[in-house]
């Protein structure tokens, strides 16, 4: 066992990806010489040469584009994107080409394609920068869906990303970069369909995923001290949802709070209470609450940006309020 950094845990499982499979390369914006805006890269550029970390132009589209067309041929492409609201500007590619091109194919073509970069809301970053694509994405047939938060979660998924025949988008919060967590030396792998159970209870269900995970277990060491018993479960996969891990939780408990930093219309948190009204309603004893960002812009202003997401207090709040009144 080893303590390391996320982007370290990041870099780890490409390297060990591409020194195992020749197929494996990475390409986008400062990838190479620089070793990635948030170093996930560093140092692979010497280690594997200008072809297999490959530093792009600032063109999104196209280098996406490239990355689908060489994961049609046989390659496994990683892209970075710098910011990934940068990577609306490949929302065609992404969307039309990497989710389509297997199912209209025939299965002629796999998609062996791996998205991550840096995303949510920081620190005074600006709205354009501060970007959640779960909620544009998660429509898009074809395409998995994993988020992580932990520098372990964050290795596993990654490496089991690289190895799928199909494109996955890996989130990764601008935040948690350096976050600092004990992984294995030895190898291993995540599955890109499950969710985690951060910590069993009785009383209530809080589902949550990436940097929110943190303030809902800092709400919990309160809830705890006034006699509630919270059950906390990360999402980790937002597309597929495993909503199996939050039906088995909610037998127990009956009762729901969604935490998420996504924005509220049309979020994850929509999804997930869509599915369980469709399905499993009579598990609950109380009304779902959702706590998601406004529905605005980020601030730039960094009093406001704290306004517009979710805070622990107001975790506590609703749990409180919503085990008190069921």
């Amino acid at each position: 066992m080893k303590k390391v950094f996320l982007f370290d845990a990041l870099r780890e499982a490409i390297d060990e990806e591409m020194g195992k499979d020749p197929s494996v390369f990475v390409l986008g914006e400062d990838v190479g010489h620089y070793g990635g805006s948030y170093k996930v890269t560093k140092d692979l550029h010497k280690k594997y040469g200008d072809l297999r970390i490959l530093d792009t132009p600032i063109v999104e589209n196209s280098f996406m584009g490239m990355a689908i067309g060489s994961a049609m041929t046989g390659l496994r492409p990683i892209v970075e994107g710098m910011n990934m609201s940068f990577l609306l500007l490949a929302f065609n590619q992404i969307s039309n080409n990497a989710g389509m091109l297997r199912y209209t194919s025939g299965g002629n073509f796999k998609i062996p394609l791996v998205i991550r970069g840096p995303g949510g809301v920081g620190r005074q970053l600006g709205a354009e920068h501060s970007q959640r694509l779960e909620s544009y994405f998660q429509s898009i047939p074809g395409l998995k869906m994993v988020a992580c938060s932990t520098p372990y979660n964050a290795k596993g998924l990654l490496k089991s990303a690289i190895r799928d025949d199909n494109p996955v988008i890996l989130f990764e919060h601008v935040l948690l970069y350096n976050l600092k967590d004990i992984i294995p030396d030895k190898e291993y792998f995540l599955p890109l369909d499950k969710a985690e159970l951060v910590r069993k209870g009785q009383d209530i269900t809080i589902v949550t995923y990436s940097r929110m995970r943190y303030h809902v277990m800092e709400a919990v060491n309160d809830l705890i001290k006034d006699g509630i018993d919270p059950e906390v479960i990360d999402l980790i996969s937002l597309k597929p949802i495993d909503i199996n891990t939050i039906i088995s939780s909610l037998q127990k408990t009956n009762k729901l709070v969604i935490v998420e930093e996504c924005m509220k219309t049309g979020g994850i948190g929509a999804e997930i209470i869509a599915q369980i009204n469709d399905h499993y309603l009579d598990l609950l004893d109380a009304p779902i609450v959702r706590l998601s960002s406004q529905d605005v812009p980020t601030p730039y202003n960094g009093s406001l940006e704290k306004v517009t997401i979710i805070n622990p207090q107001q975790i506590i709040d609703s749990v409180r309020i919503l085990v008190n009144e069921s």
